[in-house]
């Protein structure tokens, strides 16, 4: 499980470079993965996909609810 979730976050990282998530769809992993960033990567400045990467190096870490929500828009981007 702790692969995917990391092909997950790189995958996110490298859309949310190019724009192919939507802004609904960020305000979604925002709301599930808030307490996780506050959490693992206090302290770390937002932008340039450092959230993404600061939670993929804690992959291990991430709870089940912001680990779904990465699975579930990976899942709706590779279905369009």
């Amino acid at each position: 499980m702790k692969i995917y979730l990391i092909v997950a976050f790189v995958a996110l990282a490298g859309a949310a470079n190019a724009q192919e998530v939507s802004r609904q769809q960020m305000r979604d992993i925002r709301s599930a993965c808030e307490a996780d960033v506050r959490r693992l990567c206090n302290g770390v400045q937002p932008g340039g996909g450092r959230l993404l990467q600061c939670l993929q190096q804690n992959a291990s870490n991430v709870s089940e609810t912001c680990t779904a929500k990465l699975m579930e828009i990976k899942a709706s981007r590779q279905s369009n």
